[in-house]
């Protein structure tokens, strides 16, 4: 059975919309991040994404190319699960309409490697519910954005839920990615 792992940047205030827009934490870090999130989408061969973070990745992705990443994202499988999108132009790109999570779990049967996830809301939230969600990596920015961040706690949809800490990495741009494994005995 394939794993499904969240791969998700978060701000210490707990913001993790529009990461292009955060203050920039300079480039001690750029090459090492690049190395680490290319292995990451290197072990997975499916990728899941709502309709936000699809139409996101889709504005800039399919025009970017010559690097490891850029030419694995745009190459692998990619579903979007989504009730308001009907047509997704970026290539291998599969929309999951009704009854996504069901979709997923198929998916998740299948043989293969890793099913990366990029974003973390209520798709996730559905995955972390229904027990199809085996890791979550967060790459916590050491940005507190205060008036121009979240109105609500993020998690505040999420259903409870305990994480094991499994491997912490930081980096010099004090970004700490942190690996947890879903605690499938408690909650």
């Amino acid at each position: 059975m394939r794993r499904i792992v969240n791969s998700t940047f978060i701000t210490l205030d707990g913001a993790v919309e529009n990461p292009h827009l955060w203050p920039s934490l300079g480039s001690a870090a750029e090459a090492i991040s690049l190395d680490i999130q290319t292995e990451q989408l290197q072990s997975s061969d499916a990728l899941i994404m709502g309709r936000h973070t699809y139409e996101s990745f889709a504005a800039v992705w399919p025009t970017r190319a010559g690097n490891a990443f850029a030419d694995r994202l745009n190459a692998m499988r990619k579903y979007v699960a989504t009730t308001t999108l009907r047509d997704a132009s970026w290539t291998n790109t599969t929309v999951i309409g009704e009854d996504a999570l069901a979709r997923i779990e198929q998916l998740k049967q299948q043989p293969g490697k890793n099913i990366l996830q990029y974003g973390l809301g209520r798709l996730s939230f559905g995955m972390l519910e229904r027990g199809l969600l085996d890791e979550v990596r967060l790459w916590v920015h050491p940005l507190i954005l205060g008036r121009n961040g979240p109105r609500a706690p993020h998690f505040l949809e999420s259903p409870p839920a305990r994480l094991r800490l499994v491997d912490q990495q930081p980096l010099a741009n004090g970004i700490a990615i942190l690996r947890y494994e879903v605690d499938r005995g408690a909650a």
